[in-house]
């Protein structure tokens, strides 16, 4: 009897992993394969099938053509490198002061900075291009970063990997006559390089992926973001799906390749402790 029970657990938690695997993988395995349908293949089939009949590569090559995917992935490249230095730089800084030094209100900051978690961008939106009017940095790529060149996701990462550091190693350099920066920069910082790295990918990911706000904020197209240049394949193809599928899949192709190339470090500083054994 124990063994049946302990079967049927097993079959469920395996349907519910294939369920949960479907409904995240299969978009984009179908984005894929409808990204590669030829013009015979019915998009619009029932049932849908995923292997294409009339394989090609010519819906690629027409979104190369239609749309300047090299000046507008320049200017993404442009406005994630504006985002992962800020919110690596200032996040690592407010999770030091946060977590490492004592000084009045610190408390109160932290539950504020908190407190934007909650509120959606929707909602101050409109004050952010007021702002950006206001310092006449409207229809600029500094502009579309500035607003995320820190979160507060980011910072309650770093605070809690600051405070997972040993008091005694800051305590030691103290002794030895170090300065609040240098405590910050030799002690702090290397401890979390992990976590550092997390904030990195965290940042890239959504500058690369932000649609609303270069939408609003920037109105030359050749300043123009790659996720906000793929949204003119609808308006000039929109009877040809695959293309925009293309489309899609040229601007997930850099993000897959970048978490690749850092996941190690990734899934480390998720785990990060407080000293590397």
């Amino acid at each position: 009897m124990k063994q049946h029970k302990v079967t049927v657990g097993k079959f469920f938690q395996y349907l519910i992993l294939v369920l949960v695997f479907i409904l995240l993988v299969g978009p984009l395995i179908w984005e894929i394969s409808l990204s590669f349908k030829g013009p015979r293949d019915n998009v619009y089939a029932v049932p849908p099938y995923i292997i294409p009949k009339s394989p090609t590569w010519n819906n690629y090559v027409k979104v190369f053509h239609q749309v300047p995917i090299f000046r507008y992935m320049l200017n993404t490249l442009i406005v994630a490198a504006l985002s992962i230095f800020g919110n690596v730089a200032f996040s690592t800084m407010a999770g030091y002061a946060l977590a490492r030094l004592k000084w009045h209100g610190r408390k109160l900051v932290y539950l504020m900075i908190m407190v934007t978690m909650i509120i959606p961008v929707e909602g101050v939106i409109i004050s952010q291009f007021l702002i950006m009017r206001a310092l006449n940095l409207q229809n600029t790529l500094l502009a579309v970063a500035l607003p995320g060149m820190v979160g507060a996701i980011n910072i309650l990462l770093m605070t809690n990997a600051m405070a997972a550091i040993p008091n005694e190693l800051e305590e030691a350099a103290e002794v030895d006559g170090a300065s609040v920066w240098q405590r910050f920069i030799h002690i702090c910082v290397p401890e979390c390089k992990g976590t550092m790295t997390v904030v990195g990918i965290f940042a890239f990911v959504g500058s690369w992926n932000d649609f609303l706000w270069p939408l609003i904020v920037l109105s030359d197209e050749n300043k123009y973001t790659l996720t906000l240049g793929m949204n003119r394949l609808k308006g000039i193809f929109i009877q040809d799906p695959r293309l925009i599928a293309a489309g899609a899949m040229v601007a997930l192709i850099p993000i897959i390749v970048f978490f690749l190339c850092f996941q190690r470090y990734f899934f480390r500083g998720l785990e990060q402790g407080a000293l590397k054994g």
